[in-house]
């Protein structure tokens, strides 16, 4: 993460720097440090939420010191623009039941709303793991509409649209290695 090729989008495409480069490392170090601990002696299966997950966990996961699995899974309740549907749909990308007696640890971008998170609890209750908890790098709690419980939170932000990182306004943005606050002039135009 230290050597990221510097943005190629417009600084005035932000409002600010949420979370920059340097701070995100020491997130992911922290989460699979405190991973790694918990998890120790357990078979971890480390299942991301694409497509925002993607640069998270593999970040992540090249930091837990225990051996963990990965899969991913796609659950989303966006419909390509910037506020969430409330309709969450999931298409399982890998076959999840052989991973019975596993621990699943469900690792996404951002928690919003919670109904992504609650859903895919939900589904994922009836695929035999031995636990199923949450991981997300960052929290919007004045957006929460459920009451889903999630064990590992990398950071709190504020009520505002943020991209980079895996996060994404429009298939742009995934690439930036920090995360930023949208400028509203980008998706209230479109």
């Amino acid at each position: 993460m230290t050597n990221a090729v510097p943005h190629k989008y417009p600084m005035s495409d932000f409002k600010k720097i949420i979370v920059p480069e340097a701070e995100i490392e020491q997130i992911v170090s922290c989460t699979a440090k405190q991973i790694s601990e918990d998890y120790a002696g357990k078979k971890l299966l480390v299942c991301g939420i694409l497509k925002g997950a993607f640069v998270f966990v593999s970040d992540l996961v090249r930091r837990i010191s225990i051996p963990a699995e990965v899969a991913f899974i796609r659950a989303s309740s966006y419909g390509g623009g910037s506020s969430s549907s409330g309709n969450v749909e999931i298409a399982e990308l890998s076959n999840l039941t052989k991973y019975g007696g596993y621990d699943i640890l469900v690792t996404d971008d951002i928690l919003d709303t919670g109904n992504t998170f609650c859903r895919l609890g939900e589904f994922l209750k009836t695929k035999g793991f031995a636990s199923v908890e949450f991981c997300a790098l960052l929290d919007k709690p004045d957006r929460r509409e459920s009451g889903i419980f999630v064990k590992y939170i990398g950071k709190k932000t504020e009520n505002e649209f943020v991209v980079g990182y895996g996060l994404d306004y429009g298939e742009k943005y995934r690439d930036l290695p920090f995360v930023a606050a949208l400028n509203e002039k980008i998706y209230k135009n479109n």
